[in-house]
């Protein structure tokens, strides 16, 4: 079980510990948090989930790509191997992306490959909501955006996984 943390205790914790708890909102990116925590306190968690939205549109399009690159390919390599964040793990288990058919993996390998060869990044999808095929419908509407479309998709994608984790971390006050 979780234990969640009220955005009280989050205002008042030290920077380090603030970074600690709040650095797996964003792949592999505390420096989200870390930026966010000079901000407090927030009043609302929509305050606290703007501000690190702010400070990802802020930080350019390197950083940007870094976070875009920064996720698990859904159903790749790395879920394969058991190499996922426990927040993926969770978030892909979710989806019955861990209850695959042959068939849906061989089709999953075959988009993941197509988008990474079009675009240079993995694809990104809140899959909370979805299930394998929505997923799969996904990929085939997105594979057929531009790169810059996709890159403000893939942004958003992030922004609505930011959310969902913030939900699931932090409880009411």
């Amino acid at each position: 079980m979780t234990i969640k943390l009220s955005l009280a205790q989050l205002n008042t914790l030290p920077a380090d510990d603030f970074v600690r708890a709040l650095g797996g909102i964003f792949e592999h990116s505390a420096w989200v948090a870390e930026r966010a925590a000079v901000h407090r306190p927030f009043a609302r968690l929509d305050d606290l989930h703007a501000e690190m939205v702010r400070q990802i549109q802020g930080a350019g399009p390197e950083a940007q790509m870094k976070l875009i690159c920064a996720h698990p390919e859904l159903a790749g390599k790395a879920a394969v191997r058991g190499e996922l964040t426990a927040e993926s793990s969770s978030e892909q288990a979710g989806a019955g992306l861990d209850q695959c058919s042959p068939e849906e993996f061989a089709r999953l390998n075959q988009l993941n490959q197509a988008y990474r060869e079009k675009f240079g990044f993995p694809f990104i999808l809140a899959v909370k909501g979805y299930d394998r095929a929505g997923i799969i419908g996904q990929f085939e509407r997105r594979l057929g955006l531009s790169p810059d479309e996709e890159i403000r998709e893939s942004l958003q994608q992030i922004y609505r996984i930011g959310r969902f984790r913030l939900e699931a971390l932090i409880g009411a006050d």
